[in-house]
């Protein structure tokens, strides 16, 4: 015979104020846990929604990104003349030839960064469609020009629209901001691709991107590529590229469950003292309960199950608290580039469930020992206390 769930609830609610300090301690930690995931998340779903799947990507072998790669411009010119690249309408083949540099660059709210400007040549932005001019113009080649990522132009100093940014040797004025969605291309500044090597005196380049003109001709593209050993180029799809830089969001992750684990023991020795205080609190309860013939699994089970409770309102607390970070915009190094990453935190309901159940497991881990005392209090001994 099962002790009835409402004994349960009327002991939490006549210790309210026990019940409230451990609940609300369970659910700070439940709010750092899906805020971690949620920053892991967000980091994963950047890199994830980034590319078009008709796109390649070319670096030069043995970079692992774009900012490491070097190409020359004769090894340019024979892409350019790959059977099998899409056309637009005017004939031309869709590919894009570019350079990346970092620059240095102070956050508004103090520190500093690496920020990576991108060089595009006039079909770049052709090939990314989902990005959108939110305000001012696009750059005009030659006129040493920047349109900016909205989110870094938020950032980072002299990155807002009218600004004037000095590096390399140009000074540049920011005539307009883009918005990148959830892209990684949120996190950069772009130009035309030769203001930018006559800038830094940067005369190879760090990419190609290109369109297939269907998915047999892109399996085409990569193999050919990959055969040609004067050039010793790979091509890679460019939504692969940026998923297998999801690894950037590994030592986030790792920290952040460090930080989670350490904090779920503090909340579990809460748990814990609560209900030990309940057990101690209740010796003629129990011997009532005894004498009225429930079992002492049926007692495990209801203290047990009082733990539980207690900790479902702990999760329901620490994920409400998580709540209002979902789509907040901040931002991190990226440890594969070595740049500013910026993204969004990102709640969803498959995050706020693991929120749940990690309060769960600290309620289970708090309330078996307690709960097992309790099933095994003797009935002499709590027969005395009544």
């Amino acid at each position: 015979m099962f002790i009835p769930l409402k004994y349960n609830l009327r002991s939490l609610r006549v210790r309210r104020v026990t019940t409230l300090v451990t609940a609300v301690g369970i659910g700070l930690t439940v709010t750092v846990f899906v805020a971690v995931m949620a920053l892991v998340e967000g980091m994963r779903n950047t890199f994830v929604s980034t590319g078009d799947p008709q796109n390649l990507l070319v670096i030069r072998q043995g970079s692992q990104t774009e900012t490491l790669s070097m190409l020359q411009r004769e090894a340019t010119d024979v892409i350019r003349t790959l059977e099998g690249i899409a056309t637009d309408a005017e004939g031309r083949p869709q590919v894009s030839v570019e350079r990346m540099v970092f620059i240095n660059q102070p956050r508004r709210t103090g520190g500093s960064s690496n920020v990576i400007i991108r060089g595009l040549d006039p079909m770049g932005r052709a090939l990314r469609p989902q990005i959108r001019l939110v305000e001012g113009r696009w750059y005009q080649p030659g006129l040493r020009e920047l349109t900016v990522s909205r989110s870094i132009a938020e950032r980072f100093v002299d990155c807002g629209l009218g600004e004037h940014l000095g590096t390399g040797n140009a000074r540049w004025t920011v005539v307009g901001i883009f918005d990148a969605g959830q892209t990684a291309y949120g996190s950069e500044i772009w130009t035309d691709v030769n203001d930018l090597g006559n800038a830094f005196e940067r005369y190879a380049y760090s990419s190609v991107l290109l369109r297939a003109r269907d998915a047999l001709a892109l399996q085409a593209l990569r193999d050919r590529i990959a055969a040609d050993r004067r050039l010793q180029l790979k091509a890679l799809p460019e939504r692969q590229y940026f998923a297998d830089q999801i690894q950037a969001a590994t030592p986030i992750q790792i920290l952040g469950n460090i930080i989670a684990l350490v904090m779920a023991v503090g909340s579990a020795f809460a748990a814990m003292n609560t209900m030990y205080a309940a057990v101690a609190a209740r010796i003629r309860e129990i011997a009532v309960l005894r004498v009225l013939g429930f079992r002492p699994a049926s007692i495990l089970a209801s203290f047990l199950v009082e733990s539980l409770i207690l900790a479902a309102l702990g999760g329901v607390i620490g994920t409400l608290l998580a709540l209002p970070l979902n789509g907040l915009a901040t931002g991190t190094a990226n440890w594969i580039t070595f740049s500013e990453m910026t993204f969004q935190f990102r709640i969803t309901p498959a995050l706020l469930l693991r929120g749940l159940m990690f309060a769960a497991v600290m309620g289970a881990a708090g309330g078996l020992l307690p709960a097992v005392r309790a099933a095994r209090q003797p009935v002499a001994l709590a027969l005395r206390a009544l």
